[in-house]
């Protein structure tokens, strides 16, 4: 992982960054049909917070965390289960709240009826429970409420930094009410086609909406359809919290896709942000398909600053510098792989050709070793642990 994880080992259990955990709303509504508000309400705080450079926990935590403490998905909890899926994430601070449906007025009979958004900010270090922020408004207007009520949230928890509210609002245009619940059960739905369908109609329904083209490039990436996965991915915005993820993984459908102009320049956007190893590895990849030696070598003596344990990271350098004509290192580079993996038959034969000197055959794939790409993405990981090392 990223060089800093060696300065983390430093300072040991010394360091704890302000980690944000926001769980879905309950539904004080009669109708549990509604029930997908709750998590949308989630979805939209966790990424407004997000974006302002918030540590937030990810989707898959909580629902790790309901699972270790055999709670149901979506069911309300006590407020002992609240602090306790707090504390087993290690969260400082967790949102929760309700929402319930007011009638329609009468003569109003096209609306569906106001919608009430209670939320709660409870700091778990200080054991400290805020004042009620929320919003009131027609169920048609939920997207732009739910975006009010994470300035709220984050005016609260950031106040010194916190953006004024009309600038905050107008980099959240609000997206449609259809395409919103579309995409949150697609989030909710069970099985991999239903999560499909719902995602490809949110997307239709709202052209601008970023969120389900994200899943819906992921999806594609792993099914190892890139070029559809690259037209998804290229549809998420620069205010999406999933933008720089979705940047790594379109190198990655542009690589593969022989794009390695365009895989370089997606991988550059990253690595300006998110300096990981394997991002830099990734864009030296690119930069080698490109012939692009003297840029590749040093993509690739990056990703091993970072971590020289890595085979891969020396086995690509080493093929670089073979194909620059620079042997002597070339032999050093390969000779680190087999030392790390003594059953790497490609590294073998390519420190026997080093050794004699001989580089790639233009024509002949034998000759040639392809770099080897990574697809682990720890962008989290790296952004805690640079909110660790800050607040130390």
């Amino acid at each position: 992982m990223w060089r800093l994880l060696v300065l983390a080992g430093l300072f040991g259990g010394a360091l704890r960054a302000e980690t944000v955990l926001v769980l879905p709303f309950f539904n004080h509504s009669k109708s549990a049909n509604l029930d997908w508000i709750g998590e949308s309400v989630a979805e939209t705080v966790r990424d407004s917070l997000s974006s302002e450079g918030l540590l937030v926990l990810d989707r898959e935590d909580r629902l790790e965390a309901y699972r270790r403490l055999s709670l149901r998905p979506g069911a309300e909890i006590t407020h002992a289960s609240i602090i306790k899926i707090g504390e087993s994430l290690d969260a400082s601070t967790v949102i929760y709240g309700y929402f319930e449906l007011l009638p329609a007025e009468a003569g109003k009979e096209q609306s569906k009826g106001s919608l009430r958004i209670t939320a709660r900010i409870l700091d778990l270090r200080r054991t400290r429970q805020g004042p009620a922020i929320g919003e009131l408004g027609a169920l048609e207007d939920l997207a732009a409420m739910e975006v009010r009520l994470g300035w709220q949230a984050l005016e609260q928890l950031r106040p010194k930094t916190a953006p004024p509210e009309e600038e905050f609002l107008k980099a959240r245009p609000p997206v449609r009410l259809d395409a919103m619940e579309s995409y949150v059960r697609g989030l909710l739905a069970a099985s991999p086609e239903q999560r499909h369908r719902f995602f490809t109609q949110a997307a239709r329904l709202d052209a601008h909406y970023s969120q389900p083209c994200f899943q819906l490039g992921k999806t594609y990436w792993e099914q190892k359809e890139y070029g559809i996965a690259v037209g998804w991915l290229e549809r998420v915005s620069r205010s999406d919290p999933h933008y720089l993820e979705a940047q790594f993984f379109l190198g990655l459908c542009r690589y593969y896709g022989g794009d390695f102009k365009g895989a370089e320049q997606a991988f550059q956007v990253v690595a300006a942000s998110v300096p990981l190893n394997e991002v830099y590895n990734n864009l030296g990849a690119a930069q080698a398909q490109r012939n692009d030696s003297a840029a590749a070598s040093a993509s690739f003596r990056k990703a091993l600053e970072g971590d020289s344990a890595d085979p891969d990271y020396h086995f690509n350098l080493g093929c670089v510098l073979s194909q620059s004509g620079q042997y002597a290192a070339a032999v050093e580079s390969f000779r680190a792989v087999v030392e790390r993996n003594p059953n790497d038959a490609e590294a073998t034969v390519m420190l026997g050709r080093a050794l004699k000197q001989e580089g790639p055959r233009p024509g002949d794939p034998r000759t040639q070793a392809r770099e080897r790409l990574k697809t682990n993405y720890e962008e989290a990981a790296y952004r805690q642990l640079q909110a660790e090392l800050a607040a130390k």
